[in-house]
């Protein structure tokens, strides 16, 4: 079995931020203690919030972070052999995002595969490439997560007066941002282990029976179109708050206890955790108020790293975009072992790997 190694990542982040001053005067404000749970200070939109006009597409986000990754690796896209996608978003329903990129990158021909899991689908379709290249079939693997929200956001506020908008609806606008992360692994040629390898993996869906947490309705085959373009907005972004703020730390406490079981790798022996669910204090204290603080995320402390403050929530792009972050300010070194861990409140999935860090020094 190859072994396979992270060898860079890249990102893309559109237009320029959009601090919450600026979305106030478009939305309205939210109060001090309200904008402290969120969490967020900026934001980027591929949209302009004043006409609502598109700037840039889906696959020209991830393309743009493609190429930075390919480039910090040393790589062409003629040295691609795989391209995996997440995208909750994607311009169009068919033909899938990854063979946009893929067409985008000039590849003529590439294996290609797109998942639709939000939040954690960058990692699965990570662990998926990853197995590809273990046992041979590829050897370069370009794994992107990209995520277009802003188009959701705008029909709530365009053209209307920000004192009118409901408070409720103004928390997932000041929630939400657009961006592309992408990650590229290789397999070696030689066989046998050096220690340098991903260590395992894990994924997960613990909604059975319970609300979703979040959902994209609309646009969609669950009721007749005729009837869907009837509604106020053809596709809307529902977030429930609270059940999010409640199931969340079990969900991420399962996941972290899993993929520690199936790695093989002790908490403690983690070096980087990267989890884009906020700020660690902000997340020990919802822990801690569920009486969840286990000994595997008492380890954590001082190792979580995460750049929603940055962003906002950003779906599929928001663990790799966390991870780019970390090893362009030098928060993931060579040789730290880093644990990815995602999840997604929309029916509750997660999806985690272990890996050491092997991608050196980011070059720029």
């Amino acid at each position: 079995m190859k072994i396979v190694r992270m060898v860079s990542t890249g990102a893309y982040l559109p237009g320029e931020p959009i601090d919450n001053d600026t979305l106030a005067s478009y939305v309205g404000p939210v109060p001090d203690d309200v904008l402290e749970g969120i969490q967020v200070k900026t934001r980027h939109w591929m949209v302009d919030p004043k006409t609502g006009d598109h700037l840039e597409g889906n696959s020209d986000m991830a393309v743009k972070a493609a190429r930075q990754a390919l480039d910090r690796a040393g790589l062409s896209a003629d040295d691609i052999d795989f391209i995996g996608v997440s995208t909750a978003s994607p311009e169009q329903l068919l033909p899938p995002s990854a063979t946009i990129v893929q067409d985008k990158l000039g590849l003529q021909s590439c294996a290609t595969l797109e998942a639709r899991s939000g939040c954690a689908g960058a990692v699965e379709v990570l662990d998926v490439a990853r197995l590809y290249l273990e046992r041979g079939d590829y050897r370069t693997a370009l794994v992107i997560g990209s995520e277009t929200i802003s188009p959701l956001l705008v029909p709530v506020f365009l053209d209307r007066d920000p004192d009118k908008i409901r408070m409720r609806d103004r928390l997932g606008l000041y929630s939400f941002g657009d961006a592309a992360a992408a990650m590229v692994l290789q397999a070696d040629d030689g066989d046998g282990d050096d220690g340098r390898g991903i260590r395992g993996s894990a994924i997960g869906s613990v909604g059975g029976g319970r609300k979703a947490g979040m959902e994209i309705v609309g646009g969609g085959t669950a009721t007749p179109i005729h009837e869907q373009v009837k509604a106020k907005r053809l596709v809307e972004l529902k977030v429930d708050v609270v059940e999010s703020g409640k199931f969340t730390p079990y969900v991420l406490t399962e996941a972290l206890r899993e993929l520690c079981r199936r790695s093989g790798v002790a908490a403690e022996d983690i070096d980087v955790c990267i989890i884009p669910e906020g700020n660690a204090g902000y997340m020990t204290d919802e822990l801690e108020e569920a009486g969840l603080l286990t000994p595997e995320w008492q380890a954590m402390e001082g190792k979580v790293v995460e750049n929603l403050t940055e962003v906002g929530a950003t779906g599929s792009a928001a663990l790799p975009i966390a991870l780019d972050d970390a090893w362009v300010k030098g928060a993931v070194k060579d040789g730290d072992m880093v644990m990815l861990l995602a999840i997604e409140t929309s029916k509750w999935k997660y999806a985690g790997m272990v890996l050491p860090w092997t991608a050196g020094v980011c070059p720029a």
